[in-house]
């Protein structure tokens, strides 16, 4: 798993989309950033600042998750996995955890300057911007497992990139359709599966037990369904 997790984290640097992530990430984190705190006065929002940044993560996270298995298809390079001594879990996983890595490494390094900034000009509330941090490294590893299963789907890079966008953006907006939707069990079964209704309580300085658990577990069910999808094919 430790060779998997070197090369793909290599590979990153390798090729233009590591780079490009972290540059177009770093440069709209900042720009995000002024716009809703250092810039607005005494209307400041930390708040709208997180949900802006979650938004922009529809469109980088697939750049780092379409390649993760499509490229392995297009390049004929996925036997070799499929028959190296990993497991098709540990595979999974490894691949999972070098995006994170980038993911997380990349959000962590820009908001350490944001937030020192941030406190160079006031008194930030540091529970709210510690639990909303939380909030949007859970966010982004939902949104990895889910780019990295649809990767698994096809060997068109672009293909995959496109079709993780759709899923991230119904799971986030869907909850914006509650307030039109009269029916009590419709607008409950919404803002269950909404990733943006669950990350209310992280803005607010909250960590809720149990949407940990549901990130978690859309991280599970959707890695899990992609090793199921290897199993089938190693044996097929």
């Amino acid at each position: 798993m430790l060779a998997i997790y070197k090369r793909e984290m290599l590979s990153y640097f390798t090729s233009p989309i590591g780079y490009v992530f972290i540059a177009v990430f770093l440069a709209l984190n900042a720009f995000i950033f002024s716009i809703f705190t250092l810039m607005a006065g005494e209307g400041s929002s930390v708040g709208s600042y997180f949900m802006f940044v979650m938004f922009i993560f529809i469109v980088l996270v697939p750049l780092l998750t379409m390649k993760s298995f499509s490229e392995e298809r297009k390049m004929r390079t996925e036997q070799l996995i499929l028959t190296s001594p990993v497991s098709l879990m540990g595979m999974v996983f490894a691949k999972f955890l070098d995006a994170f890595t980038m993911f997380g490494g990349t959000f962590l390094g820009g908001n350490l300057i944001n937030f020192a900034t941030l406190y160079m000009y006031g008194e930030p509330n540091t529970a709210v911007l510690i639990s909303s941090s939380i909030g949007i490294l859970l966010i982004g590893a939902a949104f990895i497992a889910i780019g990295i299963f649809v990767s698994a789907m096809t060997e068109n890079q672009l293909v995959a990139a496109v079709g993780t966008m759709g899923i991230l953006i119904f799971l986030l907006l869907i909850g914006f359709l509650t307030s039109y939707i009269d029916s009590y069990v419709v607008r409950t079964v919404l803002n269950w599966i909404s990733i943006y209704s669950r990350f209310g309580n992280f803005s607010y300085g909250i960590l809720d037990p149990a949407t940990f658990v549901y990130y978690f577990s859309i991280c599970f069910v959707f890695m899990f369904i992609t090793v199921r999808i290897y199993e089938k094919r190693r044996w097929s």
